[in-house]
Order: C-alpha cells, then sequence, then structure tokens
C-alpha cells in the first residue's frame, strides 16, 4: 500500500522555501497489532515547525525527517482494541496522505455536532492556547485594555474575543486593512492597528489606549512588541504565546532593553505552551464550545485544499496570508 508523503530536505535559510521540502512516495508495511491505519482529512500547519527546524520547538525537525503536525483523521483498518474502522482520530500525525501509527496520544472525536476542521481551530490547541494563556496568564480583569498583536491570525482572534467576554477594551493589531475590518466588524474588537501602514505604533497606541495597557498578549515579538510594551501600565502582564516575526531571523535580533521597564512597572512576563494544560483539554473545549453555541464567539479558517499543498501552506503563514486557524484539507 501506497503513500505519498513530505519530509524536510534543507534546513532553512531565513524564510522556508517549496524547495526546502520534498515529496516522495512510499510502501507502507503491513499492520500489526495496537496500531491502525489513518487516512488524514484535515492536517494542521503551524508556525512552531519553523522553530521546530531550528531546535528550538521539541521535538526538532532534522533533514531527513517527515513533518509531523496536529490532524485528524479517518481509521482505514484497526489492529487495537479501543479504536473501530471509521472512528475519527485527532492527535499529531506525519505529513502523509496514508499512514500507520500506534494508539498513543490519540484522541477519538465523539461529538459530531461541530464542523470537524474545528477540533484543529477554535476547539483545538489554537482555541485552548487563547483561552488558557490569557486567562490564567493575563488574568484580565473587567475595564482593563488587552493589546493583542497577530490579531487575526489563529490564537489572535480567539484571545481578542475571550478578551470581551471578561469585559476588557481589546485593541489588536493586523497586518492589512482587510484582517483590520475582520476583527473589527467579525470579531468584535474595540479597534485595530495595521502596523504595515502606521509609522509610529507608539504614537496610535497613545490615542487608542489612553489609560494605558494592561495586558499583553503576544503572538509576534519583534519591534511591535518592544512598542506596545513600553505602554504598559504598572503591574502589567505580558503573556508571551509565539514571536513569529523573529523565527526567520539568521541573526539574533536587537531590540530595546526591557528590564528596566519590568523593573518599574512592576511587569510579569511569561511565556506559554499548550502542552502544560493537556490535564484541562476538556475544561478548556467545554468552555470555548459553550460560547460558540451562545453565539459569543466567532471564529474563521483559512482551508487549503491538497496534500501536495502542505508547504505552500505553512509557508504562507509568514506573509500573513491566513485569517484565523491555516489548515490543509486533503
Amino acid at each position: 500500500m501506497k503513500s505519498k508523503l513530505i519530509r524536510l530536505i534543507n534546513m532553512p535559510a531565513g524564510m522556508p522555501q517549496i524547495d526546502d521540502f520534498l515529496l516522495e512516495e512510499d510502501e507502507l508495511p503491513s499492520i500489526t497489532d495496537g496500531q491502525l491505519l489513518l487516512k488524514p482529512l484535515f492536517i494542521s500547519v503551524d508556525p512552531y515547525l519553523r522553530v521546530a527546524m531550528s531546535g528550538g520547538h521539541p521535538p526538532a525537525l532534522n533533514v531527513g525527517d517527515i513533518i509531523i503536525s496536529r490532524g485528524i483523521a479517518v481509521v482505514v483498518t484497526s489492529a487495537h482494541k479501543d479504536f473501530k474502522k471509521g472512528d475519527l482520530v485527532m492527535g499529531y500525525m506525519e505529513w502523509r496522505d496514508l499512514l500507520l501509527r500506534d494508539a498513543d496520544d490519540l484522541v477519538v472525536l465523539e461529538d459530531k455536532s461541530m464542523p470537524l476542521s474545528s477540533y484543529l481551530s477554535v476547539l483545538g490547541a489554537t482555541g485552548l492556547s487563547a483561552y488558557f494563556a490569557l486567562s490564567e496568564i493575563g488574568k484580565p480583569q473587567k475595564g482593563e485594555t488587552i493589546v493583542i498583536s497577530g490579531a487575526a491570525g489563529a490564537v489572535g482572534s480567539i484571545a481578542g474575543q475571550i478578551g470581551k467576554l471578561f469585559g476588557c477594551k481589546v485593541i489588536g493589531i493586523v497586518g492589512s486593512d482587510e484582517k483590520a475590518d475582520f476583527i473589527k466588524t467579525g470579531l468584535r474588537f474595540d479597534a485595530a492597528i495595521n502596523y504595515r501602514t502606521s509609522t509610529d505604533i507608539g504614537a496610535v497606541l497613545d490615542r487608542l489606549c489612553p489609560k494605558g495597557i494592561d495586558v499583553y498578549f503576544d503572538n509576534v515579538g519583534g519591534n511591535i512588541s518592544d512598542a506596545v510594551i513600553s505602554k504598559m501600565n504598572d503591574y502589567g502582564r505580558i503573556v508571551v504565546c509565539g514571536t513569529i516575526a523573529d523565527y526567520n531571523d539568521e541573526k539574533e535580533a536587537v531590540g530595546p532593553r526591557l528590564l528596566p521597564l519590568v523593573v518599574y512597572k512592576k511587569l510579569l512576563i511569561q511565556g506559554f505552551l499548550i502542552g502544560d494544560y493537556k490535564e484541562r483539554f476538556n475544561e478548556g473545549r467545554a468552555q470555548l464550545r459553550q460560547w460558540l453555541i451562545d453565539g459569543n464567539l466567532n471564529y474563521r479558517e483559512t482551508i487549503v485544499k491538497g496534500f501536495e499543498q502542505l508547504p505552500a501552506a505553512f509557508i504562507g503563514l509568514f506573509s500573513g496570508k491566513n485569517e484565523g486557524k491555516m489548515l490543509v484539507e486533503l
């Protein structure tokens, strides 16, 4: 039985390129006891994969490795007592159009009432990241001001809406006028800043946030974060969920020295990885699902069709080609 696969054949220098990836085909071995034969339906492309290629996000991706990310698949054949043909499962999967793997860490999707793709977006790691990072680290209080970078992306778009549900003023930073309109009209953000056309983000923040910034939800890093952090209020909380602006840098970035600000403004800065909250996924997913049912949460997905489009979809993350979660449908 043949399977198409995509592997990393060059370590990217700066921005990943299509020729850093190779589409191949191989023969799958026979299924053995405890294994599942899966046909992926949706595969997630995520910015953290670029960090993994630089050895900064475990597990590292090395030259020659088949790419692995989260996916949803249907069980074609089961040699495991807890899974049956036709089950829909979610978990980490190789970039293959047909794959064999053991059942460790796979979750059966029992609830068919929500769109299947939503379990990789608003009900998946991205929605859960927004929920736990903001509520557990950001700790927003009613009446506070939150600024979110990467606000039209998978995590930022959900975090901003959660901030509104907490009763906060929410400002989003995005990379186009279309995305600015999307987060204001579609997601109920209070205001948006297009960093590509704003020559002085600090001055815009002064105008939009006259009482300062209490919570910064950072998905970007770089110069944008330098500008936001300089406007933080005393005892402000900074949630570092990603630094996509730096992922393709070939030299170490140098910016303002933030430690004096941390000291005299008594700021809290804490990084976030979703794996720390895996024991609470059911709790977070239940809350997100209820907000969806109640009409308090909207989401958008950018879905690219075709297994061969996985590398292009991944690269598109770094030029802002997605609104909400970027997925590939096989």
